[in-house]
């Protein structure tokens, strides 16, 4: 199975920000938005691209955005279901909500909530390489 760690960045925030997907240690995926982004926005651009490195392969994603995991896994189900409406107002980041979920929906993926700022190896290289991509490194 294939494990994928993800991280994204403002810096500040909002402001300039980049994405990372690691796999096996190395990253497989850099990137950033034109202009100011949030680490919000970062942290789901790099979900989106996880999950096209995937290519539908069973994979487990490792993310310290407990928010996304909930995004993907159960608000979205309902947002759908309303016409991507939500009680309390707009769904921010609507565009790439959207886009993720249609990935998500087509992939074997499995998401794993880490902590951020612990250690665990992927995810350090993953804040690591979403810090170097926000300053403009690619692969």
């Amino acid at each position: 199975m294939i494990q994928l760690y993800t991280d994204g960045s403002a810096s500040p925030n909002p402001g300039p920000g980049g994405y990372a997907v690691i796999h096996e240690e190395k990253p497989v995926a850099l990137g950033s938005e034109v202009g100011v982004t949030t680490n919000i926005r970062m942290e789901g651009v790099a979900l989106i691209a996880a999950l096209e490195y995937a290519a539908g392969k069973p994979c487990e994603i490792y993310t310290d955005s407990e928010f996304w995991i909930n995004v993907l896994t159960k608000w979205s189900i309902a947002w759908e279901a309303n016409g991507w409406k939500k009680k309390g107002g707009e769904i921010k980041n609507l565009d790439i909500v959207q886009a993720a979920y249609e990935k998500y929906k087509q992939s074997r993926a499995t998401f794993k909530w880490v902590r951020g700022h612990d250690g665990l190896e992927g995810n350090e290289l993953a804040d690591q390489w979403a810090n170097r991509a926000r300053t403009g490194e690619r692969l």
